[in-house]
This record gives C-alpha cells, sequence and structure tokens, in this order.
C-alpha cells in the first residue's frame, strides 16, 4: 500500500521574509509534506489544513509597530508544535506577554551563539565549544529588534553577546522561538534544526520522498 504523503504536513506562515521559500525548502529535504500561506489565512483555513506543527516566518516589519503583523490564535490553540524564527520569535514573544524593542545595534550576517540550555530543539547541536565547555552554533542572524522580556512559562536557549535571548522555549509546550534563520546555509547546523523540529518534536514521519511523490503520482 502506497504511503500518504500528506499525512503529516507542516504550515509555514509568512510574515514576508525573504527566506520563507528555503523554510518549505528545508522542511521538504528533511521528508516532510509542507506549504506557505500568508500569516492573515483564516482560522478555519488553519484547521482544515491540520497542521503536524507550525512555523512562523520572519518578516521585514517591526513587531513594535502598530498594526503590524501577528500570528492567528489559532496557532496557539491547536496544541501542535510551534517554530517561531526572527520576526515570528518576536510576534510570538509579544502574544504570549513578553516584551520586544528595537535594538541599538542591528545584526545582519554571521553569528555565534551560545546554547544555554539543555534539551530541546538545540539538545546535543552545536559547532563549537568555548572555554567552559558551552555550546556555539555557527548561525546567520538578520534583525534589528529583538526580545527583550521573555513572556512567561518561557524560558531562554540561546543567546549572543549583543542579543541576551536569542533563543526560547515553553518550559511546558513544544514551542519555540529562534532569532537567527536556520534555513539558510550560513547556519551551518540548519539542516539538523529542522529535522529535529518537524521529525522529533513535530513527530512527521519522513513520507516526503522522490519515490513515493512518484508513486502517489501514478
Amino acid at each position: 500500500m502506497t504511503a500518504d504523503i500528506h499525512q503529516h504536513r507542516i504550515l509555514i506562515l509568512d510574515f514576508g521574509s525573504q527566506y520563507t521559500q528555503l523554510i518549505a525548502r528545508r522542511v521538504r529535504e528533511a521528508g516532510v509534506y509542507s506549504e506557505i500561506y500568508a500569516w492573515d489565512i483564516t482560522e478555519a483555513d488553519i484547521r482544515a489544513f491540520n497542521p503536524s506543527g507550525i512555523v512562523l516566518s520572519g518578516g521585514p516589519e517591526s513587531v513594535t509597530e502598530p498594526n503590524s503583523p501577528r500570528a492567528p490564535e489559532v496557532v496557539f490553540e491547536l496544541d501542535v508544535p510551534v517554530l517561531g524564527i526572527c520576526y515570528g520569535m518576536q510576534t510570538m514573544a509579544v502574544q504570549m506577554g513578553g516584551e520586544v524593542q528595537g535594538s541599538e545595534t542591528s545584526e545582519f550576517g554571521y553569528a555565534q551563539i551560545r546554547r544555554s540550555a539543555d534539551g530541546g530543539l538545540l539538545q546535543d547541536i552545536s559547532d563549537h565549544q568555548d572555554d567552559s565547555g558551552q555550546a556555539l552554533l555557527d548561525v546567520w542572524m538578520s534583525h534589528g529588534d529583538k526580545v527583550v522580556t521573555l513572556p512567561p512559562n518561557f524560558n531562554r536557549i540561546a543567546e549572543t553577546d549583543s542579543c541576551p535571548l536569542a533563543g526560547m522555549a515553553h518550559n511546558s509546550k513544544p514551542w519555540f522561538g529562534i532569532q537567527f534563520h536556520p534555513e539558510v546555509t550560513h547556519t551551518a547546523q540548519g539542516e539538523r534544526i529542522f529535522k529535529r523540529f518537524v521529525l522529533e518534536i513535530c513527530g512527521c514521519e519522513a513520507l516526503w520522498t522522490p519515490a513515493n511523490i512518484v508513486e502517489d503520482a501514478i
């Protein structure tokens, strides 16, 4: 019997990032079906899509501006894993009760983050270690704003000197936010981070493969 290649599916909500298509590509390279929709998709459409997990993309706007985009509330009501990337992390933080501010120094380009918590999204993922044994990751940053106060029930999972809250995770729900961009090749461990999210945290099977797609088409 042919595998149902659409059984597990990741919903990507687009906030206007130039990298959103790369998010979809990373998910599909992990063997999981994904689709991209605009951030203002209706609640009914999100429920009809029945996602195994949701990714909130980056975007050019500032969450500190009035009427800037927000994730639909249903995203946090579906009880599925959520990964917020850059702007996606910032809107998650604000919507959950945290605080975002404009940064004195924008970060654009290579950065090295320190993993500041064990377990979860970044467990056992690193490129280097510092002198104290903390895990370091080589990543790509592209942001002006940053989270300055974590929402209630969230913990810090990554930091840089100029961005003390470069990653966060809910202490009981599978919700994660990262300030860097794992979808670009400049983030050395990006592929592993996406596989961790879609295969392990979301529990998806890697069914979206060329052989299965051919079989499904036939």
